[in-house]
Protein backbone atom coordinates (compact mmCIF):
# COMPACT_ATOMS: atom_id res chain seq x y z
CA UNK A 1 0.00 0.00 0.00
CA UNK A 2 1.45 3.37 -0.97
CA UNK A 3 1.90 6.23 1.49
CA UNK A 4 -0.90 8.14 -0.22
CA UNK A 5 -3.47 5.37 0.09
CA UNK A 6 -5.71 4.92 3.13
CA UNK A 7 -6.46 1.70 4.90
CA UNK A 8 -10.01 0.56 3.89
CA UNK A 9 -10.95 0.13 7.53
CA UNK A 10 -9.56 3.53 8.65
CA UNK A 11 -11.42 6.83 8.54
CA UNK A 12 -10.49 9.10 5.62
CA UNK A 13 -7.59 11.45 6.14
CA UNK A 14 -8.90 14.97 6.73
CA UNK A 15 -6.91 18.12 6.03
CA UNK A 16 -6.99 20.39 9.07
CA UNK A 17 -7.78 24.07 8.45
CA UNK A 18 -5.00 26.57 8.02
CA UNK A 19 -4.39 28.87 10.98
CA UNK A 20 -3.78 32.13 9.12
CA UNK A 21 -6.43 34.02 11.13
CA UNK A 22 -5.08 32.75 14.44
CA UNK A 23 -1.52 33.58 13.40
CA UNK A 24 -2.57 37.12 12.52
CA UNK A 25 -4.51 37.47 15.80
CA UNK A 26 -1.48 36.40 17.85
CA UNK A 27 0.68 38.88 15.97
CA UNK A 28 -1.88 41.70 16.42
CA UNK A 29 -2.37 41.03 20.13
CA UNK A 30 1.40 41.08 20.62
CA UNK A 31 1.53 44.55 19.03
CA UNK A 32 -1.30 45.81 21.26
CA UNK A 33 0.26 44.33 24.39
CA UNK A 34 3.55 45.97 23.52
CA UNK A 35 1.81 49.34 23.32
CA UNK A 36 0.16 48.61 26.68
CA UNK A 37 3.48 47.92 28.36
CA UNK A 38 4.94 51.13 26.98
CA UNK A 39 2.06 53.46 27.71
CA UNK A 40 -0.48 52.06 30.17
CA UNK A 41 0.61 54.06 33.23
CA UNK A 42 0.46 57.85 33.34
CA UNK A 43 1.54 60.51 35.83
CA UNK A 44 -0.59 61.45 38.83
CA UNK A 45 -0.18 65.22 39.10
CA UNK A 46 -0.53 66.83 42.55
CA UNK A 47 -1.12 70.59 42.07
CA UNK A 48 -1.27 72.70 45.22
CA UNK A 49 -4.02 75.30 45.68
CA UNK A 50 -3.40 77.36 48.80
CA UNK A 51 -7.07 78.00 49.50
CA UNK A 52 -8.01 74.33 49.75
CA UNK A 53 -6.98 73.64 53.34
CA UNK A 54 -7.02 69.95 54.18
CA UNK A 55 -7.89 68.95 50.61
CA UNK A 56 -5.30 67.23 48.42
CA UNK A 57 -5.94 67.34 44.67
CA UNK A 58 -4.66 64.70 42.23
CA UNK A 59 -5.10 64.70 38.45
CA UNK A 60 -4.22 61.60 36.46
CA UNK A 61 -2.68 62.91 33.26
CA UNK A 62 -4.09 60.82 30.43
CA UNK A 63 -2.95 63.35 27.83
CA UNK A 64 0.52 61.73 27.86
CA UNK A 65 -0.64 58.60 26.04
CA UNK A 66 0.78 58.20 22.50
CA UNK A 67 -2.48 59.47 20.99
CA UNK A 68 -2.89 62.24 23.54
CA UNK A 69 -6.00 61.28 25.49
CA UNK A 70 -7.78 58.99 27.92
CA UNK A 71 -9.34 57.26 24.90
CA UNK A 72 -6.05 55.52 24.12
CA UNK A 73 -6.85 52.98 26.85
CA UNK A 74 -10.37 52.47 25.53
CA UNK A 75 -9.26 52.06 21.92
CA UNK A 76 -6.70 49.41 22.82
CA UNK A 77 -9.33 47.52 24.86
CA UNK A 78 -11.87 47.71 22.01
CA UNK A 79 -9.32 46.31 19.55
CA UNK A 80 -8.41 43.46 21.90
CA UNK A 81 -12.11 42.78 22.47
CA UNK A 82 -12.82 42.60 18.75
CA UNK A 83 -9.79 40.43 17.94
CA UNK A 84 -10.38 37.97 20.79
CA UNK A 85 -14.03 37.64 19.78
CA UNK A 86 -12.98 36.81 16.23
CA UNK A 87 -14.59 39.93 14.76
CA UNK A 88 -11.39 41.73 13.76
CA UNK A 89 -9.19 39.82 11.33
CA UNK A 90 -6.51 40.56 8.81
CA UNK A 91 -7.81 43.22 6.42
CA UNK A 92 -11.05 43.94 8.34
CA UNK A 93 -12.42 47.43 7.72
CA UNK A 94 -13.08 49.11 11.08
CA UNK A 95 -15.73 51.76 11.64
CA UNK A 96 -16.42 53.91 14.71
CA UNK A 97 -18.94 56.53 15.80
CA UNK A 98 -17.01 59.23 17.64
CA UNK A 99 -16.76 62.90 18.50
CA UNK A 100 -13.04 62.73 17.85
CA UNK A 101 -10.62 61.52 20.53
CA UNK A 102 -11.62 57.85 20.46
CA UNK A 103 -11.36 57.88 16.68
CA UNK A 104 -7.87 59.40 16.86
CA UNK A 105 -6.72 56.56 19.11
CA UNK A 106 -8.46 53.92 17.01
CA UNK A 107 -6.92 55.30 13.84
CA UNK A 108 -3.51 54.92 15.51
CA UNK A 109 -4.12 51.25 16.36
CA UNK A 110 -5.62 50.56 12.93
CA UNK A 111 -2.42 52.01 11.45
CA UNK A 112 -0.28 49.74 13.65
CA UNK A 113 -2.24 46.70 12.46
CA UNK A 114 -2.53 47.86 8.83
CA UNK A 115 -6.34 47.88 8.91
CA UNK A 116 -8.66 50.31 7.05
CA UNK A 117 -10.46 52.71 9.43
CA UNK A 118 -13.47 55.01 9.00
CA UNK A 119 -14.54 57.51 11.69
CA UNK A 120 -18.15 58.71 11.63
CA UNK A 121 -18.37 62.04 13.41
CA UNK A 122 -20.29 65.33 13.60
CA UNK A 123 -19.17 67.96 11.12
CA UNK A 124 -18.47 70.26 14.09
CA UNK A 125 -15.58 68.08 15.34
CA UNK A 126 -12.40 70.09 15.87
CA UNK A 127 -10.09 70.33 12.87
CA UNK A 128 -7.11 69.18 14.96
CA UNK A 129 -8.81 65.83 15.67
CA UNK A 130 -9.77 65.38 12.02
CA UNK A 131 -6.18 66.04 10.94
CA UNK A 132 -4.86 63.52 13.50
CA UNK A 133 -7.22 60.79 12.25
CA UNK A 134 -6.20 61.40 8.65
CA UNK A 135 -2.53 61.52 9.59
CA UNK A 136 -2.84 57.92 10.84
CA UNK A 137 -4.46 56.92 7.55
CA UNK A 138 -8.07 56.98 8.74
CA UNK A 139 -10.99 58.37 6.75
CA UNK A 140 -13.58 60.74 8.23
CA UNK A 141 -17.27 60.49 7.33
CA UNK A 142 -19.26 63.50 8.54
CA UNK A 143 -22.88 63.76 9.68
CA UNK A 144 -24.85 66.88 10.55
CA UNK A 145 -26.38 65.64 13.81
CA UNK A 146 -24.57 63.70 16.59
CA UNK A 147 -27.57 61.39 16.80
CA UNK A 148 -26.86 60.13 13.28
CA UNK A 149 -23.45 58.66 14.06
CA UNK A 150 -24.75 55.33 15.36
CA UNK A 151 -26.79 54.08 12.40
CA UNK A 152 -24.43 55.59 9.83
CA UNK A 153 -21.45 53.81 11.41
CA UNK A 154 -23.38 50.53 11.49
CA UNK A 155 -24.41 50.95 7.85
CA UNK A 156 -20.87 51.71 6.66
CA UNK A 157 -19.52 48.67 8.52
CA UNK A 158 -22.14 46.43 6.91
CA UNK A 159 -21.46 47.83 3.43
CA UNK A 160 -17.74 47.21 3.83
CA UNK A 161 -18.34 43.77 5.40
CA UNK A 162 -16.29 45.15 8.26
CA UNK A 163 -16.64 45.61 12.01
CA UNK A 164 -18.32 48.40 13.96
CA UNK A 165 -16.15 48.97 17.05
CA UNK A 166 -19.12 50.65 18.84
CA UNK A 167 -17.43 52.32 21.80
CA UNK A 168 -20.77 53.36 23.27
CA UNK A 169 -21.91 49.77 23.70
CA UNK A 170 -18.67 47.96 24.43
CA UNK A 171 -16.70 50.47 26.53
CA UNK A 172 -17.85 49.07 29.86
CA UNK A 173 -17.35 45.42 28.91
CA UNK A 174 -14.12 45.61 26.89
CA UNK A 175 -12.14 46.78 29.94
CA UNK A 176 -11.37 44.38 32.78
CA UNK A 177 -12.79 46.40 35.70
CA UNK A 178 -11.29 44.07 38.33
CA UNK A 179 -7.74 45.12 37.52
CA UNK A 180 -5.23 44.22 34.80
CA UNK A 181 -3.69 47.70 35.08
CA UNK A 182 -6.90 49.52 34.21
CA UNK A 183 -7.15 53.20 35.06
CA UNK A 184 -8.78 52.59 38.45
CA UNK A 185 -6.12 50.14 39.60
CA UNK A 186 -3.42 52.54 38.43
CA UNK A 187 -4.93 55.44 40.39
CA UNK A 188 -5.16 53.53 43.67
CA UNK A 189 -1.67 52.04 43.35
CA UNK A 190 -0.19 55.50 42.75
CA UNK A 191 -2.06 56.86 45.77
CA UNK A 192 -0.69 54.27 48.21
CA UNK A 193 2.03 56.45 49.76
CA UNK A 194 -0.01 59.68 49.88
CA UNK A 195 -1.37 61.30 53.03
CA UNK A 196 -4.91 60.19 52.18
CA UNK A 197 -4.30 57.01 50.12
CA UNK A 198 -7.99 56.28 49.66
CA UNK A 199 -9.56 59.28 47.91
CA UNK A 200 -12.72 60.63 49.45
CA UNK A 201 -14.08 61.05 45.92
CA UNK A 202 -13.12 60.32 42.33
CA UNK A 203 -14.68 62.87 39.98
CA UNK A 204 -15.33 61.89 36.37
CA UNK A 205 -17.27 63.23 33.40
CA UNK A 206 -19.15 60.82 31.14
CA UNK A 207 -18.77 60.24 27.41
CA UNK A 208 -19.45 56.58 26.79
CA UNK A 209 -19.84 55.96 30.53
CA UNK A 210 -17.20 53.25 30.33
CA UNK A 211 -14.54 54.94 32.49
CA UNK A 212 -16.98 55.79 35.27
CA UNK A 213 -18.27 52.19 35.11
CA UNK A 214 -14.72 50.82 35.45
CA UNK A 215 -13.86 53.13 38.35
CA UNK A 216 -17.15 52.59 40.18
CA UNK A 217 -16.97 48.81 39.88
CA UNK A 218 -13.34 48.68 40.96
CA UNK A 219 -14.06 50.79 44.06
CA UNK A 220 -16.77 48.35 45.12
CA UNK A 221 -14.75 45.28 44.22
CA UNK A 222 -11.85 46.43 46.41
CA UNK A 223 -14.10 47.57 49.31
CA UNK A 224 -12.70 51.10 49.20
CA UNK A 225 -14.54 53.90 51.06
CA UNK A 226 -14.07 56.16 48.01
CA UNK A 227 -17.17 57.55 46.34
CA UNK A 228 -17.71 58.38 42.67
CA UNK A 229 -19.16 61.67 41.42
CA UNK A 230 -20.01 61.91 37.72
CA UNK A 231 -20.30 65.39 36.20
CA UNK A 232 -22.56 65.96 33.22
CA UNK A 233 -22.73 68.91 30.83
CA UNK A 234 -25.56 71.09 29.54
CA UNK A 235 -26.78 69.18 26.50
CA UNK A 236 -26.64 65.57 27.60
CA UNK A 237 -29.05 62.82 28.63
CA UNK A 238 -26.99 61.20 31.39
CA UNK A 239 -27.96 63.42 34.33
CA UNK A 240 -31.69 63.26 33.67
CA UNK A 241 -31.48 59.47 33.36
CA UNK A 242 -29.62 59.22 36.66
CA UNK A 243 -32.18 61.36 38.49
CA UNK A 244 -35.31 59.86 36.93
CA UNK A 245 -34.21 56.27 36.44
CA UNK A 246 -35.45 56.49 32.84
CA UNK A 247 -32.70 55.28 30.51
CA UNK A 248 -34.78 56.21 27.47
CA UNK A 249 -34.46 59.98 27.92
CA UNK A 250 -32.83 61.87 25.06
CA UNK A 251 -31.43 65.33 24.40
CA UNK A 252 -31.98 66.92 21.00
CA UNK A 253 -29.18 69.50 21.13
CA UNK A 254 -25.57 68.31 20.73
CA UNK A 255 -23.05 68.68 23.53
CA UNK A 256 -20.62 71.57 23.12
CA UNK A 257 -17.99 69.87 25.27
CA UNK A 258 -16.33 67.41 22.89
CA UNK A 259 -15.89 63.87 24.14
CA UNK A 260 -18.53 64.01 26.88
CA UNK A 261 -22.28 64.45 27.06
CA UNK A 262 -24.47 62.35 24.79
CA UNK A 263 -27.87 62.75 23.07
CA UNK A 264 -28.97 59.39 24.49
CA UNK A 265 -28.11 57.20 27.48
CA UNK A 266 -25.35 54.97 26.17
CA UNK A 267 -25.34 51.23 26.99
CA UNK A 268 -21.98 51.63 28.77
CA UNK A 269 -23.40 54.14 31.28
CA UNK A 270 -24.01 52.25 34.55
CA UNK A 271 -25.92 54.49 37.02
CA UNK A 272 -25.78 51.90 39.81
CA UNK A 273 -22.04 52.39 40.41
CA UNK A 274 -22.35 56.18 40.76
CA UNK A 275 -22.73 57.78 44.20
CA UNK A 276 -23.63 61.29 43.05
CA UNK A 277 -24.12 63.28 39.85
CA UNK A 278 -24.10 66.99 39.14
CA UNK A 279 -24.78 68.89 35.94
CA UNK A 280 -22.87 72.08 35.21
CA UNK A 281 -23.06 74.89 32.62
CA UNK A 282 -20.72 74.71 29.65
CA UNK A 283 -19.38 78.12 30.63
CA UNK A 284 -18.25 76.60 33.95
CA UNK A 285 -16.45 73.74 32.15
CA UNK A 286 -14.60 76.10 29.83
CA UNK A 287 -13.77 78.56 32.62
CA UNK A 288 -12.33 75.75 34.74
CA UNK A 289 -10.35 74.55 31.72
CA UNK A 290 -8.78 78.02 31.34
CA UNK A 291 -7.99 78.35 35.06
CA UNK A 292 -6.42 74.91 35.33
CA UNK A 293 -4.40 75.41 32.13
CA UNK A 294 -2.85 78.58 33.52
CA UNK A 295 -1.98 76.90 36.82
CA UNK A 296 -0.48 73.82 35.19
CA UNK A 297 1.38 75.99 32.62
CA UNK A 298 -0.08 73.98 29.72
CA UNK A 299 -3.42 73.70 28.03
CA UNK A 300 -6.00 71.06 28.87
CA UNK A 301 -9.23 70.23 27.05
CA UNK A 302 -12.88 71.00 27.76
CA UNK A 303 -13.76 67.67 29.37
CA UNK A 304 -10.89 68.20 31.80
CA UNK A 305 -12.49 71.54 32.66
CA UNK A 306 -15.73 69.71 33.42
CA UNK A 307 -13.84 67.32 35.68
CA UNK A 308 -12.04 70.14 37.44
CA UNK A 309 -15.16 72.20 38.09
CA UNK A 310 -16.85 69.12 39.53
CA UNK A 311 -13.79 68.51 41.70
CA UNK A 312 -14.00 72.12 42.98
CA UNK A 313 -17.68 71.60 43.76
CA UNK A 314 -16.90 68.47 45.82
CA UNK A 315 -13.98 70.23 47.55
CA UNK A 316 -16.28 73.12 48.48
CA UNK A 317 -18.83 70.72 49.95
CA UNK A 318 -16.14 68.94 51.98
CA UNK A 319 -14.65 72.17 53.32
CA UNK A 320 -18.09 73.49 54.29
CA UNK A 321 -18.63 70.27 56.25
CA UNK A 322 -15.19 70.49 57.90
CA UNK A 323 -13.94 67.39 56.11
CA UNK A 324 -10.42 66.62 54.90
CA UNK A 325 -9.17 64.14 52.32
CA UNK A 326 -7.94 63.61 48.79
CA UNK A 327 -9.82 64.08 45.52
CA UNK A 328 -8.85 62.52 42.20
CA UNK A 329 -9.89 63.41 38.68
CA UNK A 330 -8.48 63.16 35.17
CA UNK A 331 -6.72 65.30 32.61
CA UNK A 332 -8.48 63.75 29.63
CA UNK A 333 -6.59 65.34 26.76
CA UNK A 334 -4.52 68.31 25.68
CA UNK A 335 -6.01 71.72 24.99
CA UNK A 336 -3.97 71.93 21.79
CA UNK A 337 -6.87 70.19 20.06
CA UNK A 338 -9.22 73.08 20.86
CA UNK A 339 -7.35 76.20 19.79
CA UNK A 340 -10.08 77.05 17.29
CA UNK A 341 -12.93 76.59 19.80
CA UNK A 342 -12.61 76.78 23.58
CA UNK A 343 -9.47 78.92 23.46
CA UNK A 344 -10.85 81.17 20.74
CA UNK A 345 -12.66 84.31 22.05
CA UNK A 346 -14.59 84.61 18.78
CA UNK A 347 -15.94 81.07 19.10
CA UNK A 348 -17.00 81.71 22.69
CA UNK A 349 -18.75 84.90 21.69
CA UNK A 350 -20.52 83.27 18.73
CA UNK A 351 -21.80 80.53 21.02
CA UNK A 352 -22.96 82.96 23.70
CA UNK A 353 -20.58 81.61 26.33
CA UNK A 354 -19.33 84.04 28.98
CA UNK A 355 -16.71 82.34 31.13
CA UNK A 356 -15.65 85.33 33.26
CA UNK A 357 -18.11 84.97 36.19
CA UNK A 358 -17.23 81.31 36.63
CA UNK A 359 -13.56 82.01 36.12
CA UNK A 360 -13.46 84.63 38.86
CA UNK A 361 -15.38 82.34 41.21
CA UNK A 362 -12.96 79.44 40.64
CA UNK A 363 -9.87 81.64 41.03
CA UNK A 364 -11.16 83.04 44.31
CA UNK A 365 -12.01 79.58 45.59
CA UNK A 366 -8.61 78.10 44.77
CA UNK A 367 -6.71 81.02 46.33
CA UNK A 368 -8.80 81.71 49.42
CA UNK A 369 -11.15 78.80 49.98
CA UNK A 370 -14.05 81.24 49.78
CA UNK A 371 -16.73 80.43 47.29
CA UNK A 372 -19.81 81.94 45.80
CA UNK A 373 -22.91 79.95 46.78
CA UNK A 374 -23.24 78.99 43.11
CA UNK A 375 -20.37 76.56 43.50
CA UNK A 376 -22.41 74.66 46.04
CA UNK A 377 -25.55 74.74 43.98
CA UNK A 378 -26.41 71.48 42.22
CA UNK A 379 -27.03 73.05 38.82
CA UNK A 380 -29.64 71.18 36.86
Amino acid sequence: MSDTQSCPSCPPVMRLPESEDRDWARHAIGILQGDGRRSADTHLVNPVFKGLKGISIYLKDESTHPTGSLKHRLARSLFLYGICNGRIRKGTTLVEASSGSTAVSEAYFAHLLDLPFIAVMPRSTSSQKIEAIERFGGRCHFVESPGEVYHVAQRLAEEAKGYYLDQFTYAERATDWRGNNNIAESIFEQMQAERHPHPAWVVMSAGTGGTSATIGRYIRYRHFPTRLCVVDVEYSAFYDAYCSGDVNVTCERPSRIEGIGRPRVEPSFIPGVIDHMIKIPDAASIAAMHVLSERLFRRVGGSTGTNFFGLCWIAGCMMAAGEEGSLVSLICDSGDRYTSTYYNPDWLRENGIDIEPHRQMIETFLDTGKFDPLILKDTR
